[in-house]
């Protein structure tokens, strides 16, 4: 009898072992599955190798970056996979997968820059043909990684060109964010192989110097000079210095970058859905279980405030809410997207081989099968052990959980795509950043759809969108929290901006309910102002609520987002309307709960003056105060 079955209910086109409910109660995953979903990926995508296996073309539309760079990308990125399956493994390697990559590296840097079967792209500076020294950084690691049984093998010919091809990332500029972490991991090989000299050192000073001013605190990197604080906190700013301060057992870099692991899990662990889904929130999101890679990461080098199995009830519960939810075609291949394919998702960059960043995930099979991360029991998810609100002043977000539906909500109060030296109007509008609220169980609508979690000031029938975000704060109770902010309304029709227009937004949240408060100042006489709550639809088992508490129309009208949203086909979108009021206040919910809300069963009394709201909780007869001119929220 088989000792595998084939998950043909669950859509997976691969083999899994059977589950495990005695050791991963939660997930029914063990190490095992992790091995052999590697295995299955590495199978899918090698069908598409060029005959001399130096690049994968992967089916597809092909990225920005054009078909060879995107070639590169299929080795390189699950190359990133078959080392942490291989290393993790000591070296095992049933499937022969570090003999394909092997051959693939000869090929593709036997004459770098031409345009034949096989060889790779060279390296140049990021806004010339930048994607490369992305993809040097997953071969460079992916070299480090399996060193004894790849690269000591290789001829030395072969060794000294596949150096030559790499230090074009440490010869030329990288994008201003995250990127100089791709020629800091180059360089970490080069110096483990003992090819360090004066170059490898002023990539990694570089990289290190970015660093210290990119931490902001809480765990939290931004993702260059501004303020973009997303998934590449975990997948990149923390994976890269982390794992290489650990590959070279450097103490004093591990005193450094771990406790700001350690930091970040603390409050990022919450992130996840009783379901296991990461936050729809921020870029490259068809990257999808690379969300838990951080996790994986703090387990393996004990930088993290988690058990064991609470780290792998993340990991394990992350990697299979995407496999049991579409992620896979049928011959194996991620899709581009999120649970299937999903353009709205998507960036310019996203190729057919983007989606496979998710091998940053198997970083977790470096613990061997005895360590404490595959041996323990599974435990539960933060979650699913109570309601929980947390405020995270430095990145400006706030996080609000509920046990009973395992939702996580975000409340963006504080991360922006746009760089320090573009104005207020020169980004282009992101709703994977804009938005007022991100979840587990909801993403964004589309950019030609109503904008979900959204405040908007219309003027001459033009509405306004959020691009720079300027916090104002943030804090939390034991059962509550808030976080406030204020933004430039920006027009994308007609006159980008009104001059002394400003719009002041405090959230602040109990339980499952949002209190919304916005303050909108220099509105021209006529102005409309508007305010959406979550995006919705059919195949989601959620509702969401919005009630006008002062300023709006009491009842919120129903709009169709026809693109709908990564969740759903299409999606209903509630909204209220107000004019000539200078504070709103609203209440909002996103719940899998069925009872229908009551506004003055959670909200018993609203008091508003020019200056100030208080409100009263009906269930507790908490009072809630906030104040502007200054900013601040009280309870009591």
């Amino acid at each position: 009898m088989s000792s595998t079955t084939r998950n043909s209910s669950s859509g997976i086109p691969f083999e899994l072992p059977p589950e495990d409910r005695e050791s991963s109660p939660h997930t029914g995953y063990t190490r095992a599955h992790w091995e052999a979903v590697a295995d299955g990926l590495l199978a899918a995508a090698w069908r598409w190798s060029t005959p001399g296996g130096a690049l994968l073309d992967l089916p597809g539309v092909p990225s920005r970056s054009g078909v060879r760079s995107d070639g590169l990308e299929g080795y390189a990125r699950t190359f990133l996979a078959a080392a942490f399956r291989v290393a993790g493994a000591d070296g095992d390697d049933p499937h022969g997968w570090l003999d394909r990559y092997a051959q693939g590296l000869t090929a593709g840097t036997r004459t770098p820059g031409r345009a034949d079967t096989e060889s790779w792209p060279l390296i140049l500076d990021h806004d010339v043909q930048g994607q490369p020294m992305v993809e040097s950084a997953s071969v460079a690691l992916g070299l480090r990684l399996t060193a004894p049984w790849l690269w000591k093998r290789l001829d030395s010919a072969v060794q000294d060109r596949a150096e030559e091809w790499l230090r074009g990332s440490l010869r030329h500029t990288p994008a201003p964010n995250n990127w100089y972490l791709f020629p800091y991991t180059v360089a970490g090989f080069l110096e483990s192989v003992g090819r360090g000299d004066a170059e490898t050192t002023r990539s990694r000073e570089r990289a290190q110097e970015l660093m210290e001013t990119w931490y902001r605190g809480d765990g939290w990197y931004a993702d260059g000079d501004g303020r973009a604080f997303d998934h590449y906190n975990g997948w990149a700013l923390h994976l890269y210095p982390v794992l290489d301060a650990y590959l070279g057992d450097d103490r004093d870099l591990s005193a450094l970058y771990g406790p700001r692991l350690r930091e970040h899990l603390d409050g990022f662990a919450l992130m996840f859905g009783g379901d296991g889904a990461p936050i729809h929130f921020g870029r490259s999101l068809s990257y999808r279980f690379a969300a838990s890679a951080a996790v994986g990461l703090g387990a393996l080098t004990g930088d993290t405030p988690l058990t064991p199995g609470t780290s792998r009830r993340l990991i394990s519960g992350s990697l299979r809410h995407f496999l049991d939810r579409g992620a896979l075609t049928e011959d194996g291949l991620l899709t581009l997207g999120w649970h299937g394919a999903h353009q709205a998702t998507l960036q310019t960059y996203s190729g057919p081989a983007s989606p496979y960043w998710a091998s940053k995930a198997f970083v977790s099979l470096l613990a061997p099968a005895d360590a404490p991360l595959w041996t323990a029991r599974e435990e539960q998810a933060p979650v699913e052990e109570s309601d929980r609100v947390l405020a995270l002043p430095a990145p400006g977000l706030l996080v609000q959980s509920t046990r009973a539906d395992g939702i996580v909500r975000l409340h963006n109060h504080g991360s922006d795509h746009v760089r320090p030296h573009e104005g207020e109007t020169a980004a282009e509008n992101d709703p994977h950043y804009g938005r007022q609220a991100y979840s587990t169980h909801s993403g964004p609508t589309a950019p030609a759809n109503i904008a979900d979690n959204h405040l908007s000031v219309e003027i001459a029938g033009r509405g306004s969108v959020r691009r720079r975000i300027h916090p104002l704060g943030a804090g939390h109770g034991d059962d509550w929290g808030w976080a406030a902010s204020w933004h430039r309304p920006v027009f994308t029709a007609g006159p980008p901006m009104v001059p002394g227009l400003r719009v002041e937004s405090i959230t602040v949240v109990r339980g499952r309910h949002e209190l919304r408060v916005h303050r909108v100042i220099g509105a021209p006489p006529g102005a409309r102002v508007t305010h959406t709550g979550w995006a919705t639809g059919p195949e989601e088992a959620v509702t969401s609520t919005l009630h006008g508490l002062y300023g709006w129309t009491p009842e919120a009208e129903e709009t169709r987002a026809p693109q709908g949203t990564a969740y759903t086909r299409w999606a209903v979108v509630p909204r209220l309307t107000g004019e000539g009021a200078s504070l709103y206040v609203a209440l909002a919910t996103l719940t899998a709960d069925p009872t229908p809300l009551v506004p003055e069963q959670v909200i018993s009394e609203v008091e508003v003056t020019d200056t100030t709201v208080e409100v009263t909780w009906a269930e507790h007869g908490v009072r809630t105060r906030i104040t502007f001119d200054p900013m601040a929220v009280q309870q009591n």
